[in-house]
């Protein structure tokens, strides 16, 4: 009987694994949705009957719980980020770069369309998916496992030549279509909606909650492998037979090309197809296509030298401005906003763009009624070129930037110096709106499901009055809210009761002191280890502290002098939130390692990649990807590679692992 289960079990599993193939990648499906649930449904009863036959690989797998937080992940090879050109001379000097540095050995490029979307990397461990993880920084990203494994176009399972590990590279996005269907939604629903198909893709994947990822259909396309840290092949256009064979959905536009007029037919030839794609685009990528030779170019601090994005000109269009709105920030500062005449721009329908100050306005001699030239290029929101004069009628009327605030009516005071107008309001509803969001944002507090129209209801009510307040809330007061109940009431009431636990640096961070951003905030921590120290720490002491200069240590001093920052700090300690370091960290500062860089490279045998940079950064040190003059010191495990070899041609100090436990200890 057992036996008969196993055997529907797995046929199962290989039926919908093939449906799923010919739907997300050959668009051939052979059934219908109501059949194919059915078929998922039963392979969901049968493992829940006999949960000792559930396996990571099984297409039940791909949605999970959700998670508290998300965890860091260090990558072993660094994803570095790319040069850009933006004309067709720069991509041709590019190429003769290339040829130099070739001696004469035969070259060939691959392009590839660059991807508007976000970087991921999968690791597979005899062929399993294991770990999905952001970019991040290039050597440090957000473990995003659970939420990768709801993409089906990514396998969970390699179908063949699985090596001990692998390692696929790829870019995940939203198409066009998903784009336009979730912004709808959440605009019914009064949410913020997302600004482009990138905004959306980088914010789903991070989410907490795998269903609602799933529910968003996220795609993505690989573009390197590599087993254990190397390059698997000996060409990059290998990758891409492979990573077909395996069931992973590679992008159809791509070439190999000899030279630079090649390259350059490619280019030209896609440009206009750009808005024809279910999917954004900014540009092509060129990369040398031996792996040989990837490896002899090598690479700046910031960028290899055997590849090159190529940007398409952004997209500009005319359109008429019909008045201007001025935002107010958590610093008070008011910014103006363009509103247009709705025009398609990019793909994407446009009604608004920054103005950036009131002397950007003054620069552009902008009028209500003007014909505006905008640009959209990338992520960034589209911005005002110019005004087209010849196209008044004079009709068009003068603007004049506020001098008061738009939300509370208070002063709007502009120091001498300074473009920035703010609010002089300290409790300006605008101001308290935003710092709320700023204390709930992740790299603070990270509540969870505390966004800007909650936020908005809870300040109208009058319910939170500063960022203590929300300690106060209650479950029955969220239900009570438009478009809340119980349930998401409760969910609310869990996110802000586990923020009490987030620690100083998460802290410091969320209550706003200006110049204090997520570095300062946690070297702050580290040198204090409570808040009380810190509160009553003198300018000098807090400007003999590495890193921190004068304008820092004047502005913390400042903050922790006055009597309603003070009060703040009392009720958020009433509230039982934690003001001392993450209690799990143990570690005090040292001076061996304060400001001293270290490169970690190879196996080590006793701590994870994470475990030593944790180590590292407890006692005040800083962990980097890349070996340069400047780094002070290179721990070097089981087969340490390049990295080894640079230290030691410039004279950077070798560690052993055993050498490192010594200094730790």
């Amino acid at each position: 009987m057992a036996g008969s289960v196993k055997k529907e079990i797995e046929k199962l599993r290989s039926e919908i694994e093939r449906h799923n193939d010919l739907y997300y990648q050959k668009a051939a499906p052979e059934i219908s949705d109501f059949e194919f649930d059915q078929l998922l449904d039963r392979l969901k009863k049968l493992e829940e009957e006999n949960p000792d036959l559930i396996t990571p690989d099984s297409p039940t797998q791909r949605v999970g719980g959700k998670a508290d937080s998300l965890r860091p992940f260090t990558h072993n090879v660094p994803l570095m980020s790319l040069d850009n050109s933006y004309d067709l001379n720069e991509l041709k000097a590019f190429t003769e770069r290339c040829k130099r540095l070739a001696e004469g050995r035969n070259l060939q490029y691959v392009a590839e369309l660059k991807i508007d979307g976000l970087s991921v990397s999968l690791h597979y461990e005899d062929g399993i998916l294991q770990v999905g993880a952001t970019r991040g920084d290039g050597s440090t990203g957000d473990e995003v496992t659970q939420n990768v494994k709801t993409i089906k176009t990514i396998p969970l399972r390699l179908k063949k030549d699985k090596p001990e590990h692998a390692e696929i590279r790829g870019e995940v996005f939203l198409g066009r279509a998903q784009f336009t269907k979730i912004n709808a939604e959440l605009d019914m629903q009064g949410e913020r909606t997302f600004a482009n198909p990138r905004n959306s893709a980088s914010g789903t994947l991070r989410m907490l909650d795998s269903q609602i990822v799933a529910a968003r259909r996220l795609d993505m396309f690989p573009y390197d492998v590599f087993r254990g840290n190397q390059k698997m092949f000996a060409t990059h256009w290998e990758n891409f037979a492979w990573l077909e064979a395996n069931g992973f959905n590679v992008n159809p536009h791509r070439a190999l090309c000899k030279d630079y007029d090649e390259l350059r037919k490619f280019v030209e030839m896609m440009e206009p197809m750009r808005d024809e794609l279910d999917y954004e685009i900014d540009g092509v990528v060129v990369k040398v296509n031996s792996t040989a030779l990837q490896q002899e170019f090598g690479a700046t601090t910031k960028a290899p030298r055997w590849a090159i994005a190529y940007k398409y000109p952004a997209r500009k269009a005319f359109t008429k401005l019909v008045g201007i709105h001025v935002q107010v920030g958590r610093t008070g500062a008011l910014t103006p906003v363009a509103n247009l005449e709705p025009t398609l721009l990019a793909g994407t329908t446009v009604a608004r763009a920054s103005l950036h100050n009131e002397d950007e306005i003054k620069r552009l001699g902008i009028m209500i009624g003007d014909t505006v030239e905008i640009e959209k290029s990338g992520e960034i929101i589209p911005q005002v070129l110019g005004v087209v004069k010849e196209k008044r009628d004079g009709s068009e009327k003068k603007y004049k930037f506020p001098t008061v605030c738009p939300v509370c009516g208070f002063d709007a005071i502009r120091p001498e110096g300074e473009a920035v107008r703010r609010c002089s309001n300290p409790d300006c509803p605008a101001k308290l709106k935003a710092r709320i969001g700023y204390f709930a944002s992740r790299k603070a507090m990270d509540i969870e499901g505390l966004g800007d129209v909650l936020v908005e209801a809870l300040v109208d009510r009058k319910m939170v009055r500063d960022v203590a307040d929300l300690y106060k809330l209650s479950v029955e007061q969220i239900a009570g809210l438009d478009r809340m109940a119980v349930k998401s009431g409760t969910n609310l009431i869990d996110q802000i009761e586990a923020s009490k636990t987030r620690g100083l640096q998460r802290l410091l961070y969320g209550i706003d002191i200006r110049h204090v951003g997520e570095r300062y905030a946690k070297i702050l921590a580290k040198h204090f280890r409570s808040i009380d120290k810190l509160a009553a720490a003198s300018v000098e002491e807090l400007d003999d502290i590495h890193e921190i200069g004068l304008s820092v240590a004047e502005s913390v001093y400042e903050w922790f002098r006055n009597p309603l920052h003070i009060d703040l700090i009392n009720r958020l300690r009433a509230a039982g939130v934690q003001m001392d370091v993450d209690a799990t960290s143990t570690a005090t500062l040292d001076e061996r390692f304060i400001g001293k860089t270290f490169v970690l490279t190879g196996k080590l045998e006793n701590y994870t990649r994470d475990e030593a940079a944790k180590l590292i950064e407890d006692r005040g040190g800083r962990v980097s990807s890349t070996v340069s003059k400047k780094t002070n010191y290179v721990i070097a495990g089981e087969d340490a590679g390049s990295k080894l070899t640079k230290a030691e041609s410039l004279g950077v100090a070798v560690l052993a692992e055993s050498e490192f436990q010594a200094l730790i200890s």
